[in-house]
């Protein structure tokens, strides 16, 4: 998790070696679901995909729910479910600014909403913005509002990941 843009991977295929001289398989997803996470943040989308598959297909054999939601969410954020481009979903949010949104509305602060997503202040900014364009809003307490009337129609979306 700490090692350098240029060596993670090999650390990261040193680590699932060394998952496949064990049993368990939890642990093995949960580093498929590291790998994956940290892959797509180095904007290696194709290759995340894989790790994230694979950390899903494990958490859901093993009913791990939340850990399932976790890698459910980081293949959406990858691109995994490619929404049609067409004028009619043009104004619907996507996973990750539906769970922006969701994290803000609750109180949380930009900087906490980062920290809970694994991303920056800035990328918080940048889909609050497409939030607030998307729902014709102004503000978090207008957020709030618009979010709370629209509570029975949608379902939780994770907000971090642990379990």
């Amino acid at each position: 998790m700490l090692a350098g843009d240029a060596e993670f991977a090999a650390e990261f295929e040193d680590a699932l070696g060394e998952h496949e001289q064990t049993p368990d398989a939890f642990e093995a997803a949960r580093t498929h679901l590291a790998y994956g996470e940290r892959l797509r943040r180095s904007r290696e989308r194709t290759l995340a995909r894989e790790q994230l598959r694979a950390a899903l297909e494990t958490f859901e054999r093993l009913d791990a729910s939340p850990w399932a939601d976790r890698a459910r969410a980081e293949l959406n954020a990858s691109g995994e479910r490619l929404r049609r481009r067409d004028p009619t979903t043009r104004d619907e949010l996507t996973p990750q600014e539906l769970q922006i949104a969701l994290l803000l509305a609750a109180g949380r602060t930009t900087r906490e909403a980062a920290a809970a997503l694994f991303l920056s202040p800035k990328t918080i900014e940048y889909h609050l913005r497409h939030v607030y364009t998307k729902l014709g809003i102004h503000s978090r307490d207008e957020l709030r509002r618009v979010l709370a009337m629209q509570a029975p129609a949608r379902e939780p979306v994770p907000a971090g990941g642990s379990a």
